[in-house]
């Protein structure tokens, strides 16, 4: 086996297999675990993807959200061991790969249509 091989059957390990199929515009709760002393606790993170990159091992997501008036972008590797669950909310009608536009919106301007072909 070469490197190459050994790298893939390594990630293939890694990779997390109760994953939702996520698109961009969907609206999502992401499960991030925080650790607190010894303890973990899964605070929600809930936004729009506005972008998803890559594939495999090294898929992201960013997911926007506006927190007391000021527009909140994370980007989350989803097969981190920091990911607990993403759960669908809604799924959105988008015709773009990335959403960036959105973040010159404020307020009504930035809802996206739901689309209701795909199942949550």
């Amino acid at each position: 086996m070469n490197t190459q091989e050994i790298i893939r059957s390594i990630e293939a390990e890694q990779l997390k297999s109760n994953l939702p199929e996520i698109f961009v515009g969907d609206t999502v709760k992401v499960g991030v675990k925080i650790k607190e002393g010894e303890k973990y606790r899964v605070q929600p993170y809930e936004g729009v993807v506005i972008a998803k990159r890559n594939g495999g091992i090294n898929e992201t997501i960013t997911v926007r959200r506006v927190f007391q008036g000021v527009g909140v972008e994370r980007v989350f590797l989803i097969h981190s061991p920091r990911i607990d669950n993403i759960k669908i909310l809604r799924r959105g009608k988008v015709r773009r790969a990335k959403l960036y536009y959105l973040r010159k919106r404020v307020g009504k301007a930035t809802r996206i249509k739901q689309r209701f072909d795909r199942a949550l």
